[in-house]
């Protein structure tokens, strides 16, 4: 499910929100993201449910639905999923998830009920 969407290069196949024409998906309201979302909430995905749509992954956490919209890059160990703690967060523009081990690498996700 997970393999499909590694990155060859990840620097050319990222694209943030703003290079996407802007975040169009669900918000999610400002209580209740800082009360479940943002760089203190880690969580390991594998924990949480998991469906593949339109072939791209999504999984449940905190009452939403997260897409992975950007490739995870090369360089991320193979099983991250289920050995790495992510968070999700809004910055500048958009939804993304960090993986604690490598800071500084915002995967774009779309939120959806």
């Amino acid at each position: 499910m997970w393999q499909p969407h590694r990155a060859q290069h990840w620097e050319r196949e990222h694209h943030t929100w703003r290079e996407r024409g802007g975040y169009h998906g669900e918000r999610i309201p400002e209580g209740h993201f800082h009360e479940h979302f943002g760089r203190g909430h880690w969580f390991r995905v594998h924990s949480v449910p998991i469906i593949v749509v339109n072939s791209y992954p999504r999984f449940q956490y905190g009452g939403y639905w997260f897409t992975m919209v950007d490739p995870w890059p090369e360089y991320w160990s193979a099983t991250w999923y289920q050995t790495d703690d992510v968070s999700i967060d809004y910055v500048n523009d958009g939804y993304y998830l960090y993986n604690r081990r490598h800071p500084g690498v915002a995967i774009a996700v779309n939120v959806s009920f």
